[in-house]
């Protein structure tokens, strides 16, 4: 039975990228597939659909909405009320367009650590990207990539405080705070920003040896309002975002603070209140009347817009965490089970979080899924074993976090698919470089390990 189980999960897996690659709601085609993997291992679906796929994917909506929510509220507003744009302007102004790879990353970065949603960030940068990258004449074609090394990387695992979801995933499994493991996250910004950029460097510097400009492309999507916010007043709500969290999460555990906010609640808290400021900052775009809706009527139009989407955006990343549960609960996930705790056995668990993580991760196509679901199966565990062999569990948490963006960009990514989209551009054009910076960025949570172990700093 076991070996039928296994071929279900390859299966349901398999399928599963498919479909998604193919524009199928995870939504939709999660569900179904957990009822293949039911089925293969001989277990009666209806109970696994309730007990297992809808219990947890409810879990996780209880768990994480609120990050969503606000998030999802602030990043639209920050966006809109054009306060994401002047500070992405101004670090493009300031670095130029013959550092606009550099230029790029950084402006992304900013965003991503000030809170902004990654996919919002995803959208603001784009023109700014095309912009410099046909005054440099840089391939096009590298701007994808360029993107996910500004968004999807250092800032959103590895920057010690980053108020992203997949920072904040492990501080609620192991009691920790988003400013876990500074020493190792300082030093896997580097290698993450290191790969990232010298890649993207090398590549563009050998197209247009080649001949190879920035291409024939129809970018209708450019910079053509200047009636910015003034953008140090634009930093106001990010610096708040960070300020905030650790003044109501207290990581550095300062004895004057008498209170402790758990990370999910002070990230939101820091949110909601930085989402105020944003109005105000951002009034005058924000509050605007168009030809059939008044200002206030546009202004609930973006509160109501954002709500909804990230409902949509949970829901996504709940389909997927649900599935991962199903998987790792049958009898077939047990051979790799075993298989993955043996690496524990040495009694130092950093190397079986890290292989697991990313298997979850390309399982689900979601680093903050396969984070979750790594974390539910054997996060109790490696924790037992952490402590037992005196390894904080602030090393945990980082190593943990780091780990899902090892081999996130797999085809049937959400987030890698949405890139494209905004680009307009394809995988055949651009995923080769998504694939070297995967390849590359892999050894990362491993090199983290080895510091860590080399060095004993946390």
């Amino acid at each position: 039975m076991s070996s039928v189980s296994t071929i279900a999960i390859i299966v349901a897996v398999i399928g599963l990228m498919y479909l998604a690659y193919k524009g199928w709601s995870i939504i939709l085609i999660a569900p179904i597939l957990a009822v293949v993997v039911a089925i293969g291992c001989g277990s009666p679906f209806f109970d696994i659909l309730e007990n297992i796929y809808l219990a947890k994917a409810a879990e996780y909506i209880k768990n994480y909405f609120p990050v969503f929510l606000f998030g999802a509220v602030f990043a639209k507003l920050m966006e809109k009320g054009g306060l994401a744009a002047s500070i992405a302007d101004k670090i493009v102004d300031l670095l130029g367009a013959k550092r606009a790879v550099l230029a790029v990353i950084l402006g992304c970065a900013v965003l991503t650590y000030g809170g902004v949603s990654v996919f919002v960030v995803a959208f603001v940068m784009y023109p700014f990207g095309a912009v410099l990258f046909r005054k440099a004449n840089i391939p096009k074609r590298l701007l994808p990539a360029t993107l996910w090394v500004g968004i999807f990387t250092f800032t959103m695992v590895a920057v010690p405080g980053t108020p992203q979801i997949q920072n904040i995933i492990p501080s609620t499994y192991f009691g920790t705070s988003t400013w876990s493991g500074i020493g190792i996250g300082i030093f896997a910004t580097a290698l993450l920003l290191t790969v990232g950029l010298g890649w993207i460097s090398f590549r563009a510097k050998s197209l247009m040896s080649k001949g190879e400009g920035y291409g024939k492309h129809n970018d209708e999507n450019q910079l053509t309002d200047e009636k910015l916010p003034n953008w140090i007043l634009s930093l106001i709500p990010l610096l708040m975002v960070i300020l905030l969290n650790i003044v109501l999460s207290n990581p550095f555990k300062w004895q004057f603070i008498t209170w402790k906010i758990s990370s999910l609640w002070s990230v939101s808290i820091a949110t909601i209140l930085a989402t105020f400021v944003t109005i105000i900052v951002g009034r005058k775009r924000i509050f605007i009347s168009a030809e059939d809706i008044s200002a206030k009527q546009n202004f609930l139009k973006i509160i109501n817009t954002s709500a909804i989407s990230s409902g949509t955006a949970v829901f996504n990343v709940a389909s997927g965490f649900a599935f991962g549960c199903v998987v790792t609960s049958v009898i077939g996930f047990e051979v790799i089970s075993r298989l993955l705790l043996k690496l524990s056995e040495n009694g130092n668990p950093l190397f079986s979080a890290v292989l697991s993580t990313n298997i979850m991760c390309g399982i689900t196509g979601s680093a903050s899924s396969g984070i979750t679901i790594a974390l539910a199966k054997f996060g109790e565990i490696w924790a037992e074993i952490a402590l037992s062999s005196n390894i904080p569990l602030e090393v945990l948490h980082r190593i943990v976090s780091i780990s899902g963006i090892g081999i996130d960009p797999v085809p049937h990514c959400g987030a890698l698919v949405t890139m494209f989209a905004i680009c307009g551009l394809t995988h055949k054009e651009s995923y080769f470089d998504l694939v070297m910076l995967m390849l590359l960025k892999f050894f990362v949570p491993y090199l983290c390990v080895f510091f860590y172990m080399i060095t004993g700093i946390v």
